[in-house]
């Protein structure tokens, strides 16, 4: 195994290629993508139209169906009656009197909810007839804002709860109120976080059948889901059958995710029992307005910090009050968004005491789920932002009181108060690198400068701990340790895969995890074949994943960067069980110990004696075709599966700690932006991020990441937001109004940089690294706008900013929120 303390090297036997091209590209240039759309999968298969509410909340008086199952060509059509007839309630991560179904049952809850399927010969078919299904709505007062909702008197969307909040904890670690009574300061500031999308390039798509069998009912579906496949046992639940019963296909490409597919399951559902009702599978692929309109999003949060601080700038103790806005359903696997980044809620700095308070509270929006860094977007905003109001409330230097709080390089491991277990890092060196790379000194030079000319020129930062390989463990914490049974914890990041041998030498690798475009094959080829010491073009991945034969387990899937720490290291593991074989035949062949033989060049050779080899295929092919001649007892075997369960992703403890994250790694980014002054708009005129993302696998690959979340931060920042009208309509469900960042956009100066310090409980030292700028850079670039906007006294508090924000700031001359005392 590649000591991951040491750089890559080259060796010639695969080895050194960590900044190759991907092995993904071609197909996909060449227009031989196996998407799902390009797909047929099941025979006979019809499509379906879904008839959506236009109220925001309403009660259904009733649904009548008989005209569109009498329209030509229509096979099926299913409302709420058939789907309370055969369905469960989805099961919930914790005990809630909120039921979710696929449609709505016995009122509409959001605009774009479901209420009736229509299955026909083809969508035009199913469009004509949706427009048949007669449903007579009894429109209910809605509520939208966050803070509306928590009010006792607003509109409850759920009669048997007892109102809007669908969960409410409180958590304490260390003497939180009497290190506030005993601070020098206190600094106060509110924040809000906009609820926006992922705009993946393909949307939804479902092809689903349902057999009725001798023992029971089964389900077969294709989807573009890329996990967590924590969401198969909610889905068998739903449909009341085992998960041994529910067959899920992805296809080995799907055109982006970011999160917001984790939420197909619901349609998964819905579309297995349109398939039992029309007796034939069924299709349905979403368009961009349903898309927008009903599919999925990030959860708006609202939230106010206090920060107990000392005289010289640090910080002692932290109280933060969250509040998550999850929409009309607390969907699973909402609560996640409010407990993903709990063990790295102090972010990277020493904070000893910490109290937290966290809500999620419905509403009448579209349920809220995954996204892009989830919950670090809605963290590290409030967070980061506190740091530069406290910095400004002590007159210290912004990059100064980040020097004074870091977590020092000898800390490490470090465990925060909350459970999190810090597993690698140099803060301080990572922190210095941004600054030196951007010249800090001469912008504030520039500053100065531009300042006296009236400009408008801002410096903004953020550092932010970047959590990878997620224990699905955390999600526990929303249940209070009382009521969570003694036993029955839940807890992990096990990932699988299986690595195979045939008689010509050539490696097989099946993934247990379904990339989005990250390169996951790239990466595991590269590995297996530095690790079996073998060319890449002898290494085959396969990424296509069947749950019926691909190894997987409940926290499977292409979510919060699991694939560098977690697969990577399976990998490793059944590459080197192989490995053993290959050696015994090659000892076998060469009248050799099997001890002192290695794998390089795609020979077995002795170490000592390099010229005393054979091919590794002729080794592969003795234990196929000769196993009688390898030793008595040992295993023909070139077959391996292997899973990788770090014993450091725990259950959380009776204490409510967790190390949430097996990993954690880190961000520093800075941003320089103008706001011209007539237009108010803001340009970001450079961009400096470095990342720590523990052994970088391939380098072409980390860029990519980098460049991917940093747009995709920049639109959460400056253009995206899911608004709706106070009576509930959805106001941006076209682009036309919901704008996202173009390549126009995207045309900051940027320099990108990274240092490199190896996770000690991975076996490549690999963290994981898709996620950490969409965190930091929405909070970087809002701390740029406050610092230009600051000779005015105005205090950026929410996204996204654009001109029209600006001119009203700037108009207003809203003063800043913090309290300070």
């Amino acid at each position: 195994m590649t000591d991951p303390s040491e750089p890559p090297t080259g060796d010639g036997g695969g080895r050194g290629q960590r900044s190759t091209a991907r092995v993904e590209d071609p197909a996909l240039l060449c227009g031989r993508g196996r998407f799902l759309d390009d797909l047929d999968p099941l025979p006979g298969t019809l499509t379906a139209a879904i008839v959506r509410s236009p109220h925001p909340h309403a009660r259904l008086r009733s649904v009548h169906l008989e005209r569109a199952r009498a329209h030509p060509g229509v096979a099926a059509v299913i409302g709420p009656e058939e789907v309370t007839a055969a369905l469960h309630p989805f099961p919930l991560s914790l005990k809630t009197p909120m039921p979710y179904y696929p449609t709505a049952t016995d009122k509409t809850r959001f605009v774009g909810e479901p209420v009736a399927v229509v299955v026909a010969s083809d969508r035009y078919v199913a469009e004509d007839a949706a427009e048949l299904v007669e449903v007579d709505y009894e429109p209910l007062p809605a509520v939208v804002d966050t803070d509306k909702a928590l009010d006792p008197g607003a509109p409850k969307l759920h009669e048997q709860a007892e109102g809007n909040v669908a969960t409410d904890r409180t958590f304490h670690f260390g003497p939180v109120d009497e290190t506030f009574d005993r601070a020098d300061r206190v600094v106060t500031a509110e924040y809000e976080f906009p609820r926006y999308s992922s705009t993946p390039m393909e949307c939804y798509s479902v092809v689903a059948e349902w057999h009725d069998e001798v023992d029971g009912p089964a389900i077969t579906a294709w989807a573009n889901f890329h996990g967590p496949f924590s969401m198969v046992p909610v889905l068998a639940g739903a449909l009341g059958v085992p998960t041994s019963r529910v067959r899920l296909h992805v296809p080995a490409d799907n055109g982006g995710s970011f999160g917001i597919k984790a939420g197909i399951y619901p349609y998964v559902a819905l579309l297995a029992l349109a398939s039992r009702h029309a007796g034939r599978p069924v299709r349905w692929t979403e368009d961009r307005i349903e898309h927008l309109l009903a599919s999925s999003a990030g959860s708006d949060r609202s939230m106010r910090f206090e920060a107990a601080v000392s005289d010289d700038g640090r910080i002692e103790a932290l109280r933060a009050d969250l509040v998550d806005n999850v929409g009309a359903y607390l969907r699973p696997p909402e609560p996640s968004t409010l407990y993903r980044c709990f063990g790295n809620i102090t972010g990277a700095y020493r904070i000893g005491a910490v109290q937290i308070r966290s809500r999620a509270v419905v509403s009448n929006k579209t349920p809220t789920g995954l996204n892009r860094g989830f919950g670090g977007q809605q963290l590290y905003f409030g967070l980061e932002r506190l740091i530069d109001t406290i910095a400004h409330a002590r007159g210290i230097d912004a990059a100064e009181l980040r020097r004074r709080n870091f977590v020092q390089a000898d800390e490490f491991p470090y465990s925060t108060p909350t459970g999190g277990i810090y597993d690698s890092g140099d803060y301080p060196q990572a922190f210095e690198k941004v600054l030196e790379n951007a010249d800090y000194t001469a912008l504030r030079q520039r500053q100065r400068e531009a300042r006296e000319r009236g400009e408008y020129f801002g410096i903004g930062m953020a550092s932010v701990v970047d959590p990878s390989a997620t224990n699905i463990g955390y999600v526990g914490l929303a249940t209070p340790a009382e009521n969570r049974p003694p036993g029955r914890g839940k807890s992990g990041s096990t990932e699988h895969v299986r690595v195979s041998v045939d008689l010509n030498g050539v490696v097989s690798v099946l993934l247990g995890t379904v990339p989005q475009g990250q390169g996951h094959a790239t990466v595991a080829q590269q590995i297996v074949a530095e690790q079996l010491g073998l060319q890449r073009d002898q290494v085959r991945p396969v990424v296509e994943m069947d749950t019926a034969t691909t190894p997987w387990t409940v926290s499977s899937g292409s979510y919060s960067s699991r694939f560098a720490p977690l697969l990577t290291s399976a990998l490793v593991e059944a590459a080197e069980r192989l490995a053993v074989t290959v050696r015994l035949a090659g000892a076998t062949m060469l009248d050799a110990d099997p001890e002192e033989l290695e794998l390089a060049d795609g020979r077995v050779r002795v170490r000592d004696d390099p010229e005393r080899a054979v091919a590794f295929r002729h080794a592969a092919g003795l234990v196929h075709w000769d196993p009688g001649s390898l030793p008595e007892g040992a295993s023909a075997r070139l077959y391996e599966e292997a899973a990788f369960t770090p014993p450091e992703s725990k259950a959380a403890n009776q204490n409510d700690q967790i190390n949430s994250s097996l990993c954690y790694g880190f961000v520093a980014e800075l941003v320089v932006c103008r706001i011209e002054p007539d237009t108010r708009e803001i340009t970001l005129e450079h961009v400096s991020t470095v990342h720590d993302p523990g052994t970088i696998l391939n380098e072409t690959l980390l860029e990519g990441q980098i460049h991917g979340a940093l747009a995709h931060a920049i639109g959460g920042a400056l253009y995206e937001e899911m608004r709706y009208s106070e009576s509930g309509q959805p106001t941006s469900a076209t682009f036309m109004d919901y704008l996202c960042p173009t390549a126009a956009e995207t045309t900051y100066a940027l320099d990108s940089d990274h240092v490199q310090t190896p996770s000690p409980v991975t076996r490549l030292g690999a963290k994981g690294s898709g996620e950490g700028s969409s965190m930091s850079l929405p909070v970087a670039i809002a701390n740029a706008v406050s610092d230009a906007l600051a000779p005015h006294g105005i205090e950026i508090t929410s996204l996204p900013l654009h001109g029209n924000v600006i001119h009203q700031l700037l108009t207003e001359e809203i003063p800043a929120t913090e309290g300070i005392h």
